[in-house]
C-alpha cells in the first residue's frame, strides 16, 4: 500500500485507534486491515449511494461466499445483528464491533449474539413460532411420507423442554444463556448463524496476510 498518500494513511490509522478502543478481540494493525479490506468491499459495491456502508445484498455475498452461510433467514438476521443502529448499511465500526464476536467472541458474546439472531421480532423471547420457523428453514427438506411440519413441530417441543428452564413455552435470555452453557452444541440450535473454525482461519489469512510483512 506504498502508493497511498500519506493524508490518508494517517486517516486511516486515526480511524483505527478510534475503532480498536471499543473492540475486544482485534489488535490496532489488525483493525487496520479490517478497515482496509472493508474499502476494498465497499469498492465492490456496485451502486454508490450515499449510504456509507455496505448494503445487506453485499453483507449477504460475505456471509455465502467467504464464511458458507446458506440461509437467507439467519443471513438477513446476521445483517441486523451486525446494523446495530438500523440503517441498513454496516458501517466500518459495526463491521469490525461485529466481526470480533463473529470470528473471536467469548462463549458469552456469542451467546448473546446469537439469541438475537434468533430473536426475530426483538421481543428478547425465542418464541415457539420463530423456532418452527428457524427450523423449518434450516432443515434441508427430505421427501418423506410423513408431514415434515409434524417432523419440526415434534423437534420444537423437544428443543422447548431441554433449554426453557422456566416452563413458559418460550425461551428467555436467562433460558438460552443456562442451556448453552450446560451443553455448548446449543449455541447454534436453531441455524448456522456463526463462521466454523475452518472459514475463520481463511478469513483471518486473507484479512491479515499482509500483517507479517511491514
Amino acid at each position: 500500500m506504498s502508493h497511498m498518500s500519506s493524508v490518508n494513511a494517517k486517516n486511516l490509522q486515526k480511524l483505527a485507534d478510534s475503532i480498536v478502543k471499543h473492540v475486544k478481540h482485534f489488535n490496532n494493525t489488525e483493525v487496520l486491515c479490517l478497515i482496509k479490506l472493508f474499502n476494498v468491499l465497499m469498492g465492490e459495491q456496485s451502486e454508490h449511494r450515499v449510504g456509507n456502508g455496505l448494503d445487506r445484498g453485499k453483507f449477504r455475498n460475505i456471509l455465502h461466499n467467504t464464511f458458507g452461510m446458506t440461509d437467507d433467514m439467519i443471513m438477513d438476521r446476521v445483517f441486523r445483528a451486525f446494523d446495530k443502529d438500523n440503517d441498513s448499511n454496516v458501517s466500518v465500526k459495526e463491521w469490525i464491533e461485529g466481526l470480533s464476536v463473529f470470528l473471536r467472541g467469548t462463549l458469552d458474546e456469542k451467546i448473546k449474539y446469537c439469541f438475537e439472531v434468533y430473536d426475530l421480532n426483538g421481543d428478547g423471547y425465542i418464541s415457539r413460532e420463530e423456532m418452527f420457523h428457524m427450523l423449518k428453514n434450516s432443515l434441508i427438506k427430505q421427501p418423506t411420507e410423513e408431514d415434515p411440519d409434524e417432523g419440526i413441530k415434534d423437534l420444537v417441543e423437544i428443543t422447548l423442554k431441554k433449554m426453557d428452564h422456566d416452563h413458559d413455552s418460550r425461551l428467555s435470555y436467562a433460558d438460552f444463556e443456562k442451556a448453552v452453557k450446560e451443553e455448548n452444541l446449543l449455541l447454534e440450535a436453531f441455524g448456522a448463524c456463526l463462521p466454523d473454525a475452518k472459514s475463520i482461519l481463511a478469513f483471518e489469512r486473507q484479512a491479515f496476510q499482509d500483517t507479517t510483512e511491514n
